[in-house]
């Protein structure tokens, strides 16, 4: 049975879109030092099914967050990729955090993870044929309609690929956008990671994928291990600062896209509030540098 969530007593601001700031996940150890610290620019990002319960601490920290900055709404179990429906309850209290807290961004993954009445505590890749187009879109239209507002759907990290794929990743994310009107969230690291491990350009990659809907961006660090054969292995880790290679990637993308929210994920081994805040400091300056250059082009042609 389903509790529904109860209103909250948060004032519903910045649901509005919040242009090119740099914001990081929200740790509940880091909530002391953020509410002391006042509030400042920037947004924070949680994962919605740590705050699917009704109330309690959880609540209470994120409304303490939510009343002076900005929230991301990152969903990480609705297994859009998969074959089987949506799972209507998750679904519901999905919608319900969205309309409690009124996020300015939400969003989701371009995977699976649930199987019958099986739950895999990971992000599963999928064939890129027309068969799993049509269901992901089927789906991304059924959350779109729960939740009244476009989501973002975020570019995974792979360590396998099938053999039944008709298209390209970013062919088929390309197709998405055009069935759905969805949105994309482009996470760099995840582009790097898959790159390495499968030995594909990341530079071609980002070439070919649809910047122009971009509206939120994703670094976070990885790990690296060596596969059977002793070929180097990327992991998706978010356990460590942004690689130099996926900062490179990072100025590249916003010379191009422009600045759009771009977000440090960092979900292990979690440092200090000063060290989580310093990388997004470090993609702030990247942002802003390409606000003034974009300032300064449009104003030698006008």
């Amino acid at each position: 049975m389903i509790t529904a969530l109860k209103p909250a007593s948060v004032p519903l601001r910045f649901s509005l879109p919040i242009g090119g700031i740099a914001g990081t996940s929200f740790k509940p150890e880091h909530l002391a030092a953020i509410l002391e610290a006042g509030p400042k620019a920037g947004f924070f990002e949680v994962h919605a099914e740590n705050y699917m319960g009704a109330g309690g601490p959880p609540h209470r920290a994120l409304e303490a967050i939510r009343r002076d900055h900005p929230l991301s709404l990152h969903g990480v179990c609705m297994s859009i990729g998969g074959p089987q429906p949506l799972d209507k309850a998750h679904l519901a209290r999905f919608r319900s955090l969205v309309a409690r807290y009124q996020p300015a961004l939400v969003s989701e993954h371009l995977a699976w993870s649930t199987h019958e009445s099986s739950f895999f505590n990971d992000l599963l890749p999928l064939p890129y044929t027309e068969a799993t187009l049509a269901c992901v879109c089927n789906h991304i239209d059924e959350v779109q309609e729960a939740i009244r507002r476009p989501l973002l759907l975020e570019n995974p990290s792979t360590y396998v690929t099938f053999r039944e794929s008709s298209m390209s990743e970013t062919d088929f994310i390309r197709g998405i956008v055009e069935r759905t009107g969805c949105g994309l969230l482009l996470d760099i690291n995840n582009v790097f990671v898959s790159a390495t491990n499968h030995d594909f350009s990341a530079l071609d990659y980002l070439a070919g994928f649809p910047l122009a809907h971009v509206e939120e961006i994703h670094l976070a660090g990885h790990a690296e291990q060596t596969d059977d054969d002793g070929n180097l292995l990327l992991i998706d880790s978010h356990d460590g600062p942004v690689a130099d290679a996926v900062w490179k990637l990072f100025e590249i993308i916003v010379a191009r896209r422009g600045p759009v929210p771009t977000l440090i994920e960092w979900d292990s081994n979690i440092p200090d509030w000063p060290i989580l805040r310093a990388e997004a400091v470090a993609a702030q300056a990247i942002l802003d540098r390409s606000q003034t250059a974009t300032t300064a082009e449009d104003r030698r042609a006008a």
